[in-house]
């Protein structure tokens, strides 16, 4: 076991405080909550509702975001070219801005009379209170961690482990397949973890582009303002302990995974 130095201790203090700022309102949220009322809160059609729209709009959002966010993670580690940074640029944006701005933006091409809301809804597809409004809502404020990490698992990944596979005649396309996906796996499962974390917890963007069907962030904030903090409180602590779950089991993966990887 490594000797703790004063420095590891000093650290340690000062990232205590980090980790008990984070800490202490989560857990007074859920101490404060009454259990009858969290029972009788997962017995709520509405509330089930909202936190199943909250899940399967994530989970597809996360999906889309892994189906396009992966080759073009590939193609920003593995290529130099002319606006690579604005494109970098570009995939970062919806980290910093204003989520209500988010939703402004997607409501102007998204809705009946957008540029890509007109057309598509011809064909049947509506954005503006309905499930693919809530699904690009939270695929735009969150697929930049898909792209992002996987990125940063795809420049792990010794070039030269490719060279060798095309020089034994593996192609391009096979070689992405057997040498670097299965090397940058990892990275890709995270940033999709944190896509859809990012993706369920949206708000911002959601409450202006589709407000209905209600998802689980919309729902706390209605009860919130129409009955106050009793009402919220029980839904907010459904939905943190599934957050909190879905990471505890993902950590625990993760360390399988490493631990595997060693023997």
């Amino acid at each position: 076991m490594r000797k703790l130095d004063y420095t590891t201790i000093f650290f340690a203090i000062m990232g205590s405080f980090l980790f008990l700022f984070i800490l202490v309102p989560i857990a007074n949220l859920m101490i404060s909550a009454d259990p009858s009322s969290i029972l009788n809160n997962l017995q709520d059609k509405e509330v089930m509702s909202a936190i199943f729209i909250s899940v399967y709009c994530a989970l597809a959002a996360t999906l889309i975001a892994v189906i396009f966010g992966v080759p073009l993670a590939y193609i920003l580690a593995r290529h130099d070219f002319a606006g690579k940074g604005f494109v970098e640029a570009v995939i970062d944006v919806p980290i910093v801005i204003p989520h209500t701005i988010s939703g402004i933006a997607l409501l102007l091409i998204f809705t009946s009379t957008g540029v890509i809301g007109a057309p598509l809804g011809q064909l049947g597809l509506v954005f503006t209170d309905a499930i693919p409004g809530i699904v690009v809502a939270m695929l735009f404020a969150s697929a930049s961690f898909v792209v992002n990490s996987a990125r940063e698992g795809f420049e792990s990944v010794d070039p030269r482990m490719e060279k060798v596979a095309r020089t034994l005649g593996s192609g391009s396309l096979k070689t992405f397949f057997i040498i670097t996906l299965p090397l940058a796996v990892r990275s890709i499962v995270v940033g999709s973890i944190m896509c859809w974390a990012r993706a369920i917890s949206e708000f911002g963007a959601i409450i202006i582009i589709a407000y209905f069907p209600t998802t689980a962030p919309v729902l706390i904030y209605r009860r919130f303002v129409d009955f106050g903090l009793s009402e919220a409180t029980p839904v907010a602590v459904i939905l943190i302990s599934l957050c909190l779950l879905l990471f505890l089991v993902v950590r625990l993966i993760m360390k399988g995974w490493r631990t595997y990887d060693k023997n």
